[in-house]
């Protein structure tokens, strides 16, 4: 085995050998999610017990997930050379079996380095007291098959498909059918005009994060949003969209603002976002027709150009 090549391949060694915190100061700041996996084996008469919580050790699974969130919390005081991260969410899950239980962890941070360690040190604390809580019963279960199920967020980024789109219209009405999707089909067929293939999406504003991960996932050299700009309570678009940016452009945003406030000053209030996340360019339209008019406006003069940047062309002068 040629064990300097292996250590050099080991991102916590340095070229010496010599264990390390690896320095992240230099990656982008991207919401990122990781989910691991385990499973908890005993006997079916154990499992019966815990799943029917009839056991002298009472809430075994409140218990286990409580014990699986907060060891996530605690990643960075466990494992050594893991970063300290702010965690925006933890969840612990369970799945029965006749002598088995699965156990889900999924943490989710917006950062500059990943939370697989995080949900695999939830999995393993959650599934450390599962075995706490029922070894009077079953000293002998066993605890593997932890491992990392998925990921997301961070380098890695999709290969970006030339001449695709994507139209996402944050509405909580048109969501659930109660509100007629008056901006999306604009923007799709002034995209269409310019020769994108467009995928038209429609989700409520709780949902834009998500659906913006999935788009981005897809590579489309351009995603336009619309709705969910404004200073409501719901309306989350620009944070949605500046986790997932790796440049502002703050000149694009600012003249769609400009454009709108020559016809109304509420256009002052928008907080749409326009920048580059890998080699697709974003923009956040406001929720109005007269939004989405003004800014395609904007667009029309600018579009092409900056898409030709991004992907590594287009004048410079």
């Amino acid at each position: 085995m040629n064990t300097s090549h292996s250590a050099s391949a080991l991102t916590h060694l340095d070229s010496d050998g010599r264990a390390r915190m690896v320095d992240v100061g230099d990656k982008a700041i991207t919401r990122r999610t990781a989910t691991a996996g385990g499973r908890f084996t005993s006997t079916p008469e154990v499992i019966a017990l815990v799943a029917s919580d009839d056991l002298p050790k009472a809430d075994v699974l409140a218990t286990a997930r409580l014990a699986g969130i907060g060891g996530a919390k605690r990643t960075s005081e466990l494992i050594p050379l893991c970063h300290q991260l702010a965690l925006s969410s933890v969840s612990v899950d369970f799945e029965f079996g006749e002598n088995w239980i699965d156990i889900t962890a999924t943490a989710k941070t917006t950062g500059k380095t990943g939370v697989e360690m995080e949900a695999l040190t939830a999995v393993s604390i959650a599934a450390l007291t599962l075995h706490d809580m029922t070894k009077a019963v079953d000293p002998h279960s066993v605890i593997g098959d932890i491992r990392l199920l998925s990921k997301s967020g961070g380098r890695t980024r999709p290969t970006i498909v030339p001449g695709t789109a994507a139209v996402i219209v944050a509405s909580t009405g048109g969501a659930a059918g109660t509100r007629e999707d008056t901006t999306g089909p604009v923007i799709a067929a002034w995209l269409g005009e310019r020769g994108y293939s467009v995928n038209h999406t429609v989700v409520a504003d709780v949902d834009v994060a998500t659906e913006l991960d999935t788009v981005l996932a897809a590579g489309p050299a351009v995603v336009i949003t619309t709705g969910g700009t404004g200073v409501s309570p719901t309306d989350a678009t620009p944070e949605a969209t500046r986790a997932v940016l790796d440049r502002e452009l703050p000149g694009i945003a600012e003249a769609i603002r400009a454009r709108g406030l020559e016809h109304v000053p509420t256009a002052a209030l928008s907080r749409g976002l326009a920048g580059v996340s890998g080699g697709t360019v974003i923009v956040n339209l406001p929720g109005s027709s007269g939004g989405v008019k003004d800014g395609l406006a904007v667009l029309g003069e600018l579009l092409e150009h900056v898409v030709a940047q991004v992907a590594g062309g287009g004048a410079h002068e």
